[in-house]
């Protein structure tokens, strides 16, 4: 059983941390730091941008060294340190190295991530006194202020926990993310870490991440773009006293994924000017891979999102996406439905539904199906948001 909780990532026995405001930004929280007692094993998925920022180089170094142990976690928002070269890596370095001295670990059990402006290099100092007040203020009532300090245009923290409750044993596993905007993973710009009290292997816990991640975390976009810093890692620390094995496996993804999702849609409802969740479900697909592509050519449309943000039961652009989409479709047997409402189906327009569906749109949760009419049984569900004016103000001004 998966009931809900409080308590965010440090729910899980065995993780503390703290949010405080170090400098990077003019007044609000800005680094955030979470440690295991004892270190937890670790597992991470990464950007799939070729422009890598130097946190993730050395964070991927890091667990390749402690052969997959992490101690820590330090995280600092409002700077990227991305295409910041030689000096940005050795910052990143010196991060980790000032997150081991204050906690007394080894440094390559240290990881590190930050968000915020490319292009910046980032301040050792600030963040020195920002590690130093974070390691004074550790405690499991910390994960509020830590999941505030990983924010950037995000306009709410984000934070979810669950106990799980097996013939095994009780376990938990906790969680906080950070995005708004440059939103599409394979990652995007996005963070996400997990924690588990529960005991896995490195192996399994890496395959469990991905397999949560794949319909959850890598199923949003709110642009279609593709950030330098993005990652999502998942510490289990073992202190439940329960072993995930193979017989436990299912139980402890379908936990994770739960997690996971909750923590994605987040994102996308809180996208940078979104005023409305878009889930968009592609049926009749001839594969899996060719749904999600076209779920995700959807989602992507500015055309399709500004039509929604309207309230435009405009099926027109949905059927326009899917036929360029790159996949099988086959109009004859296309059929596009807007909050249940059909409005295209057998090449026949159902003008007189549309009232109906411009209905659903004026609500906060929209849902769009669309079937690709090619008589195959895969599907696919990707999460987006609307366009609004609001998102260009937020992006024509991020810098200045």
């Amino acid at each position: 059983m998966v009931e809900r909780i409080a308590g965010g990532i440090t729910a899980p026995d065995g993780f503390e941390a703290a949010g405080v405001h170090c400098g990077i930004k003019k007044s609000r929280l800005d680094l955030a730091l979470v440690v295991a007692t004892p270190p937890a094993r670790a597992a991470g998925i990464f950007t799939t941008n070729l422009a890598v920022a130097a946190p993730l180089l050395v964070t991927r170094d890091h667990l390749h060294v402690s052969q997959n142990t992490a101690a820590a976690v330090v995280i600092n928002s409002g700077c990227a340190n991305a295409c910041t070269g030689a000096p940005g890596l050795a910052a990143a370095r010196t991060m980790a190295a000032q997150t081991a001295e204050a906690l007394g670990c080894p440094v390559e059990q240290v990881l590190v991530s930050s968000t915020g402006v490319i292009g910046l290099l980032l301040d050792t100092e600030k963040v020195r006194h920002g590690v130093a007040l974070a390691a004074g203020a550790l405690s499991r009532e910390g994960h509020g202020a830590a999941a505030e300090a990983i924010m950037t245009t995000d306009p709410s923290p984000k934070e979810t926990a669950v106990r799980v409750s097996t013939p095994a044993g009780v376990f938990h596993i906790g969680g906080m993310a950070k995005g708004s905007g440059m939103i599409e993973p394979n990652m995007a710009t996005m963070l996400g870490f997990l924690t588990t009290d529960a005991a896995v292997e490195p192996a399994l816990l890496r395959r469990a991440l991905t397999e949560a991640c794949a319909d959850t975390f890598n199923a949003i976009t709110v642009d279609g773009e593709t950030s330098t810093n993005d990652m999502v890692l998942l510490l289990a620390g073992g202190r439940a006293g329960v072993h995930i094995g193979e017989d436990e496996y299912a139980t402890f993804v379908d936990a994770l994924q739960t997690v996971c999702r909750e923590l994605a849609l987040a994102i996308v409802r809180g996208g940078e000017g979104a005023t409305k969740l878009i889930e968009i479900t592609v049926t009749g697909a001839r594969s899996t891979a060719e749904a999600k592509q076209a779920a995700r050519a959807m989602a992507n449309s500015p055309l399709v999102k500004t039509a929604v943000h309207g309230g435009d039961p405009n099926w027109g652009r949905l059927v326009a996406v899917a036929g360029r989409a790159g996949v099988g479709f086959d109009l004859a047997g296309a059929r596009v439905q807007i909050g249940g409402v059909e409005l295209f189906s057998d090449e026949t327009v159902f003008a007189e539904r549309e009232p109906a569906a411009a209905e659903h749109l004026r609500g906060t949760d929209v849902t769009i199906r669309v079937d690709l009419g090619v008589g195959g049984d895969a599907r696919a569900t990707v999460w987006t948001c609307d366009f609004s004016a609001e998102y260009i103000h937020i992006n024509a001004d991020y810098r200045t």
